[in-house]
Parts: C-alpha cells; sequence; structure tokens
C-alpha cells in the first residue's frame, strides 16, 4: 500500500517532475504504462516502476490496485506541485532570490507592451492588498 502523505516534499528530479506532469495530465489517475508513453525519451518499464516507487516513498504519489495493474494518483495538488517546482527552481538557479528570478525573466524575455503593462498593474495590485 502507499505510504502516508509527508508534510514536506522532498526535491524532486528533473525525470520526477515530468512523471508527475504526466500524472496530472492525465486526469491524476495514470497506469506506469500511460505515464511512461507520456515520458521524453522514455526509459524502460522498470526504471519508470522504479521512479514510481521512489515518488510514493516521498509522499508524492499513491496507488491503488485495478486488477493486475497499479493506477497512480498525486497526494498533493497542481497547485501544491507548481510551488515546490517553483521553489526548487528558484533554489537552483538563482540562490533563492525571486527578485533575481523576477528581473531575469523581465530582462531575457521578449515582452509585449500589453504584457508588461499587466504585469506591472499585478504589481500595483500586490502592493495595494498589503497597505491594507
Amino acid at each position: 500500500m502507499s505510504q502516508p502523505r509527508k508534510t514536506v516534499l522532498e526535491p524532486l528530479t528533473r525525470r520526477e517532475r515530468e512523471i508527475m506532469n504526466a500524472i496530472f495530465a492525465l486526469g491524476n489517475r495514470a497506469s506506469a504504462e500511460e505515464i511512461r508513453a507520456r515520458l521524453t525519451n522514455p526509459p524502460g518499464d522498470s526504471s519508470v516502476r522504479v521512479m514510481l516507487a521512489r515518488l510514493e516513498k516521498k509522499g508524492c504519489l499513491k496507488h491503488q490496485q485495478d486488477g493486475l495493474r497499479y493506477l497512480y494518483s498525486a497526494t498533493i495538488s497542481p497547485a501544491v506541485a507548481k510551488r515546490t517546482a517553483l521553489h526548487q527552481y528558484v533554489q537552483t538557479f538563482f540562490g533563492g532570490s525571486l527578485e533575481q528570478m523576477m528581473t531575469s525573466l523581465v530582462a531575457e524575455a521578449s515582452w509585449t507592451d500589453g504584457e508588461l503593462d499587466a504585469l506591472q498593474k499585478e504589481i500595483v495590485r500586490v502592493r495595494k492588498e498589503r497597505k491594507s
């Protein structure tokens, strides 16, 4: 049976994040074969099953038996998975600095004036919320 859910998620590898994305894309209920089919350059079947077991141990997945196969589902919401991945990304590439990440995103991307205006409006909105 699956492990109980942990409150703090361990960092995920690139492939583990890809597996989580596949499960969310498959409606949060998928067999190892369905998950493997969605992976880029998929590893062998046994490797996928090892990674699924590792994700269960980390508390990210659980499984239910359906006949002879297991169906996997996430124990966390897509929002929590997104926050965790973003936190890991900021730590890895920007030394934990959200400011550096945002500055880099604004400077590096080709934004339209409308997109920059929308970002500016969001910054103003957040500042107003903090003051009230």
